[in-house]
């Protein structure tokens, strides 16, 4: 590798790995191999196992520590712990998404109301509230970045509750960029193209996703989870210094087209 590692010596934490083909699990790939110190969080007890043997194949220090998001409770727990193993950070990834499979089928006029608050909790608050309890663990400034999607603001087929999920989770990307900015505290979004995850599996039709964007995008292929980590830490690291409050498209130009 050529010059310094863009990580190297800093502290980070992934949120939400779910397995090896997991964009958290990319993300933290990258930041270890560019030299971070990390930990990263899983959601309940099923993932716990994959978890730490995940952790185990990354270079440097990386531990898994369980971290639910869904309750005020419940993250002051994980907190607990993980500040016990590191203080403080530099930056952190939360890569957290969720939404009951029915909500996902069918029109998105028949969501429910039990539903839409679910997807809302985890996948958009969830970045509120860790936010706030790691920006007092940045004494020195620092970086979060969190993942969202371009049916966030256009239509996508099948993604139904997942859109105004990811459309919160962009605006509340710039009101705490604007809240922490003071604090030296960047906050960005990366929003990649469709790739196949544990995520994905409970979208409807997803191959035809893949299929539009390999047509439509301009780079004419899918995205790899490797390229949405490389972005990621490009945002997380000392080069992305001056970029707070945006949202980066990762998606090989599709974003861009009108057909």
């Amino acid at each position: 590798m050529i010059g310094p590692m863009l990580l190297e010596g800093k502290k980070g934490i992934v949120f939400g790995v779910a397995n090896k083909r997991s964009i958290g699990f990319a993300c933290a790939r990258a930041a270890a191999e560019q030299g971070a110190q990390l930990i990263i969080t899983y959601q309940g007890d099923r993932l716990a196992d994959g978890a730490h043997k995940l952790a185990a194949t990354l270079p440097g220090e990386c531990i898994a520590l369980p971290c639910d998001v869904s309750t005020d409770a419940q993250l002051d727990e994980a907190f607990v712990a993980i500040r016990a193993h590191m203080p403080e950070v530099d930056f952190a990834v939360h890569s957290v998404a969720y939404a009951d499979r029915a909500d996902l089928d069918g029109d998105f006029v028949d969501t429910t109301r039990e539903g839409f608050l679910k997807a809302l909790n985890i996948s958009t608050y969830s970045l509120t509230a860790v936010a706030r309890r790691l920006a007092e663990m940045m004494p020195n400034g620092g970086s979060m970045v969190t993942m969202s999607y371009l049916g966030g603001v256009q239509v996508v087929p099948h993604y139904n509750v997942m859109g105004p999920a990811k459309a919160a989770l962009e605006s509340s990307v710039r009101y705490l960029a604007h809240d922490l900015g003071p604090r030296g505290i960047r906050v960005n979004a990366v929003s990649a193209g469709p790739i196949r995850t544990l995520a994905a599996a409970g979208i409807g039709d997803f191959s035809r996703m893949l299929e539009r964007q390999e047509a439509r995008a301009p780079l004419r292929r899918n995205m790899e989870a490797a390229e949405v980590a490389d972005a990621t830490i490009f945002l997380a690291s000392h080069l992305a210094r001056g970029i707070t409050g945006e949202v980066l498209y990762v998606d090989g130009g599709f974003n861009i087209t009108a057909l």
